[in-house]
Formats: C-alpha cells, structure tokens, sequence
C-alpha cells in the first residue's frame, strides 16, 4: 500500500476553491479573471495548485474557455456547499460577537440601573447601552430593533414578544390639589366611580380600575382620548380628568398635582420583555440579573 497520504477537504484552501467555482460559472479563465480581479496566468496556476491538493484534473483547457472534467463536475457541488458552510460559520462567528452587546430600553419611572450594574458584574466583557423610551415606545423599539430588550409596564401589545413579569408596582391617584378627594388617606374604586379617566389609543392600554360600570350598574362617563403623557397631564390640571398612574411614576408629575393611595385596584405589573423566538445569551443574563436585582418593592 502507498504510503502517500490522501488529501483532506482540511487541506483544501478556500481561495483556492472560490477560484475554481468562478472558472466553473464563467466557463472561462479569462472572463473568471477579470471578475475575481486577478491576472488570468496567476489564475491558471491557483487552479492547478488546487488540482495538485486533490490529486486529479478539474478543468481541460480549451481553445473557447474551459470545461470542467468529470471530477470537475463531481467536485463542483461540494465547492460550492464547502464555501456556504465557511460563510456559515463566518456568520455565526460575527453574530456571537454581536451578542457581546445588548441595548436595554426603559421607560419613565422605571429604574434598571440596579440590574444593569448587576449585569455588568456577571458579564464584565459585555457592552451594555441603556435607552430612555416613552411610555408607549417599548413594543415598537423592539420590532425595530432599537432595543435588543424592554423593562415598562403593562398594559400593552405583548403578541410576538417574550415576557417576564418582574414585580408588582402600587398605584395611585393622580389629581389636581384642588380635587374634592384630596385629604383622604386612600380611595377606592367607587370613590372615582364618576371621575372621567383618560382612554388610551391602544386598545391593549385600557384605563386600569375602569373595568366595568359604576356601582349602581350604570354605565361610567366618555372618557377622553388621550395620545400624550403630557396631553393627561394638562387634562389633570384643568379638572377634566384624574388618572391611575403607577406610584413610581407620580413622583415626576408638576407641582401642582398631586397623589391619593388607590385601594381594590389591581397593580400595575412591570415586566422586561424581548422578541419572542430569539435566543441571545445576554438578553436571558439580562433577565436573571434582573430577576434578581429588581425585587417587588415593599
């Protein structure tokens, strides 16, 4: 038996490879050159070089170009999978690096600093960006991908996304200082049972504590539409409406409103959501450390 060793596709150099599969497509060396940019001589030799790595002849010569020889035609397929798998694993190799950095979005009274340090302590290699998003931006800057993750709160559109309710939050009334109900130690939902609440455009974002009609079975008052935070705000401060705000978010309203502890109504829920369907190692160490570092507060 020789003793001559067999070549291996690992000794085959992709170059090489890209070369031949070039020469192959164009049927031509001089047409393939001028394509890969190379001078058509060096070319030849490139493929001759891959010819003495397989052991066989890949293309005859001709006097209108090339043709490729049975080996050729038997090689050309394999080429051409061996190249998708090296510009696979290229691929996979660039998307590990990206996952390297993670985007955080949050939205107003929501602090994740705690579980950002917290991240950072476990993944000290990785580049965290945190973003400030509007009240209402947390589904679209996910979908356009501004954010690789969100911590906000419900209610919202949560179809195609992932979510991790992390805690409870307290809600409260917010009011102008002149309402009737100030002074009170709490309020309970029949106590606001004829107030007018704001009514989101969002479907998914219904007045929380608006769940059904008043006490008596009547049904409650139009509520108005509301599209902006500070659009609530100004309705607040004319009279025209009160509104249920989570307590986080009651602490950066003007001074000339004010807050009511809420009874019998349900929290609001904050959460941290992503894209559903997508696995990211640093999008899932996000969520432990948030887990962990965002606790339900007190």
């Amino acid at each position: 038996m020789s003793n001559e060793r067999i070549p291996s596709q690992a000794d085959l150099d992709l170059r090489l490879v890209r070369y031949f599969t070039a020469v192959a497509e164009f049927g031509h060396f001089g047409r393939a050159a001028a394509a890969l940019r190379i001078a058509q001589p060096s070319l030849s030799r490139q493929i001759q070089r891959l010819e003495a790595q397989i052991g066989t002849r890949l293309l005859d010569r001709t006097t209108h170009g090339a043709r490729l020889t049975k080996a050729g035609q038997a090689f050309l397929p394999r080429a051409k999978a061996l190249l998708h798998s090296a510009d696979q694993a290229g691929a996979a190799a660039r998307n590990a690096a990206r996952t390297a950095q993670i985007t955080i979005g949050h939205t107003p009274g929501l602090d994740i600093t705690p579980a950002v340090r917290e991240l950072r302590r476990r993944q000290p290699e990785a580049d965290v960006v945190t973003v400030h998003l509007l009240w209402n931006q947390a589904r679209e800057a996910l979908f356009e991908r501004r954010v690789d993750a969100a911590v906000s709160r419900l209610p919202f559109r949560t179809d195609g996304l992932q979510v991790t309710v992390l805690y409870d939050e307290p809600c409260v009334l917010l009011v102008p200082r002149s309402h009737r109900l100030v002074g009170r130690d709490y309020v309970t939902p029949e106590d606001i049972a004829e107030e007018t609440l704001p009514h989101w455009p969002d479907p998914a974002a219904k007045p929380l504590g608006r769940t059904g009609p008043r006490p008596d079975g009547s049904p409650g008052p139009e509520t108005p539409l509301v599209t902006t935070v500070e659009e609530k705000l100004e309705l607040i401060t004319a009279g025209q409406m009160v509104a249920i705000v989570a307590e986080a978010v009651a602490a950066e309203v003007p001074a000339h409103l004010t807050t009511i502890p809420l009874r019998g109504v349900e929290p609001h829920k904050v959460m941290m959501v992503n894209r559903d369907g997508e696995h990211s190692p640093l999008v899932e160490a996000f969520r432990e450390a948030a887990q962990a570092a965002l606790p339900q507060p007190d």
